[in-house]
């Protein structure tokens, strides 16, 4: 069947991005930051801290992590309940003894139920994050507005002091960053459109979107596509490695990546850990700092290099 003449006319077609949350900025468009710190670049650690329910919903989709197999599937409920009694810990004394300090993105239903976890993660100077309510309650456009409204409040009311927020399976509405915006965060980990900190609009001020890797997530390289954890190992810091040589042509630029409890708090993958995150430390002109400090950095550019 032929065109038609208005098949080729869309009302809606435009120049530029599909969404009005940011523009785009190529990155061979743009002034090469220097940061007032040193570094060359900057990567941040988010280690997920989930609650999953042993017989979740499926609308509108089953969280990734969720159970696998019919109900109860206690197989798959007990390793992820593992994750958040035993992986978080050598999770923790990995950083610790690296030195690094890391963004725990946690479920507010977490911190209801798990107060020591949250004290835990708090006495060894890391940030929390909050990451929706629970992997049972995703953000998506089926919500109404209220429906969506409340869940944040909720997860705002038990965790007050934060700043930065990343959603359950970081899926989101049209309306979530403007929800959370009005909540009072500043930072969101959904969003990884660009190499460094940038700009996202809401209705109630700007929020900074950090790039969270989901290229170098550790449950989709090393359980989705089953990857060995050397190989997950090398990515990690051949993109550490990348960044701080792309200095000279881009300035600083940031990423992060995941650890999660119940996948790399293994015992057979936490030397892995321990490696890739002291090969992390040692990197000439990498910091590694919380998500809240990466978008720190580079609010407060070091003006006088720039110049």
């Amino acid at each position: 069947m032929p065109l038609r003449d208005e098949d080729l006319h869309y009302a809606k077609r435009r120049a530029g991005m599909d969404q009005d949350r940011h523009g785009w900025h190529p990155m061979n468009d743009s002034n090469p930051p220097t940061l007032s710190n040193g570094a060359k670049a900057m990567a941040f650690i988010v280690v997920p801290i989930e609650f999953f329910p042993l017989n979740p919903p499926t609308s509108p989709f089953l969280h990734p992590g969720a159970m696998k197999t019919p109900y109860p599937d206690l197989r798959h409920y007990t390793t992820r309940d593992y994750g958040n009694r035993v992986g978080v810990t050598r999770v923790l004394r990995a950083l610790d003894a690296a030195g690094l300090k890391a963004t725990f993105a946690v479920n507010a239903l977490v911190a209801e139920r798990y107060p020591p976890l949250l004290r835990a993660i708090e006495d060894g100077g890391h940030e929390i994050a909050a990451h929706g309510w629970s992997t049972a309650s995703l953000h998506h456009d089926g919500l109404s507005e209220d429906e969506e409204r409340a869940l944040v409040q909720k997860v705002r009311e038990l965790l007050p002091q934060t700043t930065t927020w990343m959603s359950p399976a970081r899926n989101q509405s049209y309306r979530t960053l403007d929800l959370i915006a009005e909540q009072g965060f500043k930072i969101c980990l959904d969003w990884e459109s660009y190499q460094r900190p940038f700009a996202l609009t809401t209705a109630h001020g700007e929020v900074t979107g950090l790039p969270l890797m989901n290229e170098l997530d550790d449950f989709k390289l090393l359980i989705d596509r089953r990857q060995h954890e050397d190989a997950w190992a090398e990515q990690i810091i051949e993109a550490a490695n990348f960044h701080v040589a792309d200095h000279d042509r881009y300035g600083a630029q940031a990423f992060g990546f995941t650890l999660t409890p119940h996948i790399v708090g293994q015992p057979f993958r936490i030397q892995t850990v321990k490696r890739v995150l002291q090969q992390l430390a040692e990197t000439d002109g990498l910091q590694v700092e919380p998500a809240q400090d990466v978008a720190s950095a580079f609010s407060e550019p070091d003006q006088s290099a720039a110049q």
